[in-house]
């Protein structure tokens, strides 16, 4: 399967650009064939201008029809085979395994959706019947569920060249939602995603789907991305990224005349807490783990853990010779490109020369011409951390900052002093978080997700994920980027007052034809009105 470096617009391939950009070989330290057209707002309009036209006649698109093309999409990536992974290693860095394991997840997290559209009850349907009787004032017969939204725009991932890209978690849960999707793919994996979109394009055609259902389009330039969201056709967008840019394209739909949601996931802190009983018991092996979890991808996951805070004594001094000890032999590792590899040692730098951090690298330096980073544990107290915002932010690489504190009430405030963040940890016995109640309470506030004695790398999908919280971590922590809700970002709810019911959807008409559940005056019940 030959990658041209074209944009997918519909049904055929466009090149109207007349600048190009390479992909890169992070571990070889040389650009990749073929060069990939740069996106032009002509393009922009033509792929949006598709999406519109496919909205009007995906929102009414049977559910078996649906499920079809899901079911397609999944067979046409998975028949792309050792291709995508040899690409897909070559422009990130990734080992096979690991990226075998990403397509294996991004298969099944398509194959979920696909049950979801099946089954049918994501859609709330909810229904009041009419009481003409009641006085003072008859009540109308109200019916109401979600429906798509219309064209979503999505923008690829860094880090997750397959499960948060092309075909990852956002456009799946858009097309399960019945709305068509324009892709920007991500500049740092520009083949990868050729071969994934192209699977997708071929599974539109394959499954009778409506032109414009998908479009793909390349860039490295920040005036098309803020082009799509933009754009008057563009309804929803999702993003996974940095704070910086997930922020300017929020910014950007919300100054619109018409503002649209922007759900971004823009990395986060993952705190992680560790008691004293935990430690006292355990400190050895809670501290291997934990770095683990840190190294894990070169630290290159929205859920590395990047503050760990304990409170003084024996136990805890334990766990840091530990934790120094397995950084200063870790092995330094292939970032996934130059641009990432340059941030993680500027802000590596930048921690350093704070007053009051220490700072314990790994003793293997690393090779910044091959887009190598060197682990590293930095070390402070709670009073430096609490009065330095600047070592509240993320650190996107293979370091944390092990934060102690002097006694129980500095842990707490420490807490209270934290950003919003997808996940926080806390390692404990059961007596000890039976006791701390009240650091529970703050970090529920805190987080999306909560962990109690393991570590925060490895996003489960399925049906009770939560992958959001509060800013920065996300733009609207109500919703999450993974598992099943994910579709509800990409619907809004329509409701139907005394509406005759052969003009009724299917999943609101009386009998109930698709026998999914529904509120029925209240009663959640599968039954026909």
């Amino acid at each position: 399967m030959d990658i041209q470096g074209k944009h997918i617009i519909g049904e055929a391939t466009s090149s109207l650009g007349d600048t190009t950009f390479f992909a890169y070989d992070p571990r070889a330290e040389r650009a990749l064939k073929p060069a990939f057209f740069e996106a032009t707002p002509e393009e922009v309009d033509r792929a949006l201008d598709l999406a519109e036209v496919a909205a009007q006649r995906l929102g009414g698109l049977r559910a078996d029809r649906l499920q079809e093309f899901l079911t397609v999409v999944r067979k046409e990536i998975s028949a792309v085979g050792d291709e995508l992974i040899e690409r897909a290693a070559q422009e990130t860095g990734l080992d096979a395994e690991r990226l075998k394991s990403e397509r294996e997840r991004t298969l099944n997290q398509i194959g979920l959706f696909a049950e979801i559209v099946k089954e049918g009850s994501w859609v709330d349907a909810r229904i009041d019947t009419a009481q003409p009787e009641r006085k003072p004032l008859p009540k109308p017969d109200v019916r109401r569920m979600l429906q798509p939204v219309g064209p979503v725009v999505v923008f690829g991932a860094s880090n997750f060249p397959l499960a948060f890209s092309v075909a990852g978690g956002d456009t799946i849960s858009a097309f399960a939602a019945r709305n068509p999707v324009v892709v920007k793919a991500h500049p740092a994996h520009p083949g990868t995603s050729e071969l994934v979109g192209n699977a997708i394009a071929r599974a539109v055609k394959a499954a009778s789907m409506p032109e414009g259902t998908f479009s793909m389009l390349q860039s490295t330039k920040p005036d098309i991305s803020l082009a799509l969201v933009r754009h008057s056709k563009t309804k929803a967008v999702g993003f996974t990224g940095s704070l910086r840019a997930g922020r300017a394209l929020f910014d950007a739909a919300a100054q619109r005349p018409d503002p649209v949601p922007v759900y971004a996931e823009m990395g986060s802190v993952n705190p992680v807490f560790v008691l004293p009983g935990a430690l006292e018991s355990n400190a050895r092996g809670i501290a291997e783990g934990l770095s683990r979890s840190v190294l894990l991808g070169v630290g290159q996951f929205c859920t590395s853990p990047g503050l760990v805070f304990g409170v003084n004594n024996q136990a805890l001094e334990a766990f840091s010779d530990r934790l120094t000890e397995v950084f200063h032999q870790a092995a330094p590792g292939t970032m996934l490109n130059p641009n990432i590899s340059k941030s993680y040692a500027a802000d590596l730098k930048r921690f350093e020369a704070i007053h009051g951090v220490r700072a314990c690298p790994s003793s293997r330096a690393s090779d910044p011409q091959r887009t190598e980073a060197q682990p590293a544990l930095l070390t402070t107290d709670a009073g430096t951390w609490i009065k330095n915002g600047e070592l509240h932010k993320e650190i996107f690489g293979p370091a944390t900052v092990l934060i102690t504190c002097a006694r129980r009430e500095e842990l707490i405030a420490a807490a209270e002093a934290l950003e919003g963040s997808l996940t926080a940890t806390i390692h404990g016995t059961p007596e000890e978080l039976a006791q701390n109640a009240d650091l529970i309470a703050i970090l529920t506030r805190k987080a999306g997700r909560l962990i109690f004695n393991g570590f925060p790398t490895g996003v489960e999908v399925g049906y009770a994920m939560h992958h959001g919280g509060p800013y920065p971590a996300t733009t609207d922590e109500k919703f999450t980027s993974v598992g099943a809700t994910a579709i509800y970002r990409f619907a809004r709810p329509i409701c139907y007052q005394n509406f005759p019911e052969h003009l009724l959807p299917p999943e609101l008409q009386d009998a109930n034809p698709r026998k999914i559940w529904r509120f029925l005056n209240g009663q959640l019940t599968r039954d026909p009105v």
